[in-house]
């Protein structure tokens, strides 16, 4: 039998401070590794923070001063990948001895992306996810990752892979990961919809794997004062009600849903069970039908400027 205890951490982090929600992750992440949690998953945007309620100035045709200076203050409190700030995640890992996978604000230039990042027990980062479909006015503030950046990574606790929030609801995106093999399914999310738990139970029986998906609980007190559009409402007003659970490759829920606040949710896995559910189940191998249906995937780095290379003349002419 081969087992690994992971936790789940539902809290919010400093919005657009990543020094000080880094030093949140420390705390956060330390706490689970006591519990005894060898893979840990933080929720989606945790560094430096999912902008709820916020539209950024934006209309059809035009765009605000404020919503511009807004964007500032967000694209500062993001992070590049590599930088200081990745180096601290990954000493974080290295220091409480876990897989790490946590949500990040990454800049690149003058674009921002909702980015998973994966590190391993000594501290080093494995690799990225960056969200494939930003999901409605997300689409304002992110740009759109590409198929170079969609991994799972083999490590002695298991396959371990990320898909964010709402690309759990893009079949073909979650028939990749299950060709790759993935058996814990990192699903971080800031939906706290409901209907989410009905999703991670089914993406855990489709997949015969294990899910682990972590959202934020965050309050109006836990926004910046300047927020705008939420001045009116009071201090203990939930804008994310956190959600976060895991579930067993059955459907069988392990932990949570957690709605009543912050918390760091275990379970101890025991991944003989993944096997066992392919028994019957195995949509990549003898429950997929290749002949009739296939799915093609292209996993090349996309460029805005691509070098332009003359074809080489035949000198035999």
């Amino acid at each position: 039998m081969k087992q690994v205890k992971v936790a789940v951490i539902q809290a919010c982090p400093v919005l657009f401070d990543s020094e000080a929600t880094i030093a949140k992750v420390k705390d956060l992440t330390s706490r689970a590794a006591k519990e005894g949690a060898r893979i840990v998953l933080l929720p989606e945007a945790f560094v430096s923070g999912y902008p709820k309620g916020l539209d950024f100035g934006a209309r059809i045709g035009s765009r605000t001063e404020s919503g511009r200076e807004m964007f500032r203050r967000y694209w500062e409190s993001a992070i590049d990948v590599p930088s200081s700030g990745t180096e601290e995640l990954g000493q974080i890992a290295r220091e409480a001895n876990v897989y790490l996978v946590i949500g990040v604000i990454e800049r690149n230039s003058g674009t921002l992306y909702c980015t998973i990042l994966f590190f391993a027990a000594n501290g080093q980062l494995m690799g990225k996810h960056r969200k494939l479909m930003p999901t409605a006015m997300e689409r304002i503030i992110w740009g759109f990752g590409d198929g170079s950046t969609m991994p799972v990574f083999d490590t002695p606790h298991g396959k371990i892979g990320a898909v964010i929030c709402w690309e759990n609801y893009m079949p073909l995106l979650r028939t990749h990961m299950y060709e790759k093999g993935i058996q814990i399914y990192c699903a971080p999310t800031v939906d706290d919809r409901e209907n989410w738990l009905s999703s991670m139970r089914h993406i855990a029986v489709e997949g015969r794997c294990f899910v682990l998906s972590a959202n934020q609980y965050l309050t109006r007190d836990d926004c910046p004062k300047y927020y705008e559009r939420l001045e009116d409402l009071p201090p203990e007003a939930v804008l994310i009600k956190g959600g976060s659970c895991i579930i067993d490759p059955t459907g069988k829920i392990l932990a949570g849903p957690h709605v009543k606040g912050p918390a760091i949710l275990t379970a101890e896995l025991d991944l003989d069970e993944i096997t066992r559910g392919k028994y019957d189940l195995d949509v990549v191998g003898h429950y997929s039908r290749p002949d009739v249906f296939q799915l093609s995937v292209n996993e090349t780095p996309q460029s805005a400027a691509v070098p332009f290379r003359q074809p080489k003349k035949d000198p035999t002419g």
